[in-house]
């Protein structure tokens, strides 16, 4: 059984990469993704790493994604830079393509492949549990934690400031008292 999860979670989460490459409408592109995210969680479900099984439905499917599927709602489609006049990105592309291809080649010649009839490392009963993770976070890693909590606190602050509008600037012409300009 588990063989066959794990096939259909790989089809799936290769269909799903594709997807979002070969998709020319930016919204079948985000849904592509989603089904390439989900297809990961179960394959970490798989490997008996829950907490990042869950972190990923969480965070990437359910914030993330939802936050992609609203901006690609709101702006739209975007001219395709393939069909651009640009002949700069029409030539480049296909180099950036071989050199991906020539690296991930050599990765796959380079590993060898050693580890593919193993049963996988041996690691202790909690680790990778949400308990064991939070135990790191408090300790061993409590300054990047932080660091990475208020860097994202100023994250937030800069896009609501970002964000923010003027109200004088967004004030309609006809409602302007007179002799006052813009």
């Amino acid at each position: 059984m588990t063989a066959v999860v794990f096939w259909v979670a790989a089809v799936l989460a290769l269909g799903g990469a594709i997807g979002v490459v070969v998709q020319r409408n930016p919204f079948y592109s985000v849904l592509s993704l989603v089904v390439h995210l989900v297809a990961l969680a179960v394959l970490f479900l798989l490997l008996q790493a829950e907490f990042l099984a869950a972190a990923q439905v969480i965070v990437y499917v359910g914030a993330v994604m939802v936050l992609y599927v609203f901006v690609v709602a709101y702006v739209g489609g975007l001219a395709d830079p393939l069909t651009d006049p640009n002949t700069a990105v029409r030539a480049t592309a296909p180099l950036f393509a071989l050199a991906l291809l020539v690296e991930i080649t050599v990765a796959i010649l380079g590993s060898g492949l050693k580890a593919i009839d193993t049963e996988g490392p041996d690691v202790a009963a909690g680790f990778g549990s949400p308990s064991a993770i939070g135990e790191l976070f408090l300790t061993k890693f409590l300054l990047p934690f932080e660091l990475v909590s208020f860097l994202l606190l100023i994250a937030a602050v800069g896009a609501i400031v970002l964000a923010r509008r003027d109200p004088e600037a967004t004030e309609p012409v006809s409602r302007q008292e007179p002799g006052r300009p813009f």
